[in-house]
């Protein structure tokens, strides 16, 4: 009976979860880029023509900068005169000499190079924050975009993005763009991270100006300029190693607008690349991102083991059983309550792809994916909370000199 009831309390988990997150798959709010791009004409009525200007700070992303300052390159068309600043945020990798090497391959004048500075000694600069206030200072943007260099953006994105922002009257876009997997410890974590974010923040609750809830993604976030700067900037959160939901919190204590919608069609990006990716860039930010709050790093844990590692711990022990006492009525329900709890995980990982595009591919695997992304999130703490490990990319981190952090991905 005791394993009939374990049976059950997972069901329980997998419905409520699923119907959650399926909930608000179904009602995010979602970009999509014009069938004809090329020929958009200008973004709103008035006459004068809006100027954007890309800011991509890269530290070590020498695998992926090029790509990405192609992505960008690619969305100039004449709705917007386009300025792109890569900052080279001290790279010890080939980065600058990549960016450097495109710049004189290109020609293209729209494209700045910007050598990054030391940071400022007695200072507290975490990411990469000071990267991009060495761009900000120097881009005349009416828009100011700022992308991961992991961020591929996908042709007529720019225009849609800022097309939006002038239609809804918005001081910062944010999207969940498509998230790209290739190895197979993305494929385990990636979805079910996202699944937590999606969860706990639920689009239209952040889009809402009455509610407390707010969430960026520093991957993509379109600022109007005026707007970025009454926040002050990034050096207003130049301590913030989660800076970008920061920055979205601030927005709505501004009284300004906060947009948050699913952007699988503007744009894609591929976080990490390895185990050992997943594992530094998740357990970086998790608990920080989470306030410091135990409790809740706590139950984002909790509910990884519930959802995706119970029915299958249930279902085995129910074989198990079988096979060793002998075969019941018990254990036969026990069984099929299992399965239809493992069956809800497939469309767990379906209501998942309808916000991120990614397919349900390994879903059969969820218990090993809750097991790491539970494990991801215990080791986020301990870390966070005794320094021990706390890097990115071989930067030692530094906690914040406010703890007013309230949860994102947030690299470099």
């Amino acid at each position: 009976m005791i394993l009939l009831a374990v049976t059950v309390i997972a069901l329980i988990g997998v419905m409520t979860y699923s119907a959650r997150l399926r909930r608000i798959a179904e009602t995010a709010p979602k970009l999509a880029i014009a069938v004809d791009p090329v020929s958009v004409v200008p973004l709103d009525d008035s006459a004068t023509v809006s100027t954007v200007s890309v800011i991509i700070p890269a530290y070590n992303e020498a695998e992926n900068i090029e790509a990405c300052v192609r992505s960008v390159l690619q969305n100039a068309i004449t709705a917007e005169p386009l300025d792109v600043w890569v900052v080279d945020d001290q790279s010890s990798d080939a980065t600058l000499t990549i960016v450097q090497t495109l710049q004189q391959t290109l020609n293209d004048s729209r494209l700045r190079v910007l050598v990054g500075k030391p940071r400022p000694e007695n200072e507290i600069w975490s990411g990469k924050n000071w990267a991009c206030v060495q761009a900000a200072t120097q881009a005349t943007g009416e828009f100011l975009l700022f992308l991961d260099a992991d961020v591929r953006l996908k042709r007529g994105a720019i225009a849609a993005a800022v097309k939006t922002v002038q239609q809804k009257q918005i001081d910062l876009l944010t999207l969940c763009p498509e998230i790209v997997c290739g190895c197979l410890a993305e494929w385990l974590v990636q979805p079910w991270m996202m699944s937590l974010l999606i969860a706990g923040f639920d689009f239209n609750e952040v889009n809402d100006p009455d509610a407390e809830a707010a969430f960026a993604a520093g991957m993509f976030m379109l600022f109007r300029r005026t707007a970025y700067e009454q926040l002050g900037g990034h050096q207003a959160v130049a301590d913030q190693a989660v800076e970008d939901v920061e920055l979205g919190r601030r927005v709505k204590q501004k009284g300004l607008t906060l947009y948050y919608a699913a952007g699988a069609e503007l744009a894609s990006v591929r976080m990490y690349r390895s185990l050992a990716a997943v594992w530094e860039g998740w357990t970086k930010n998790w608990h920080l991102g989470s306030r410091r709050q135990l409790s809740t790093s706590l139950f984002s844990a909790t509910i990884m083991v519930w959802v995706c590692v119970l029915p299958w711990l249930a279902l085995v022990a129910a074989l198990y059983q079988s096979g060793t006492i002998g075969f019941s009525l018990v254990n036969l329900l026990a069984i099929v309550l299992a399965l239809v709890a493992i069956g809800l995980q497939y469309d767990l990982r379906r209501s998942i792809e309808r916000v991120t595009a990614m397919p349900p591919r390994y879903w059969w695997l969820t218990g090993m994916g809750g097991v790491l992304v539970a494990a991801i999130a215990i080791v986020s703490i301990i870390k966070t909370e005794t320094g021990w490990g706390w890097t990115w990319r071989g930067r030692a981190l530094q906690l914040p000199n406010a703890d007013s952090n309230v949860g994102a991905k947030s690299k470099g």
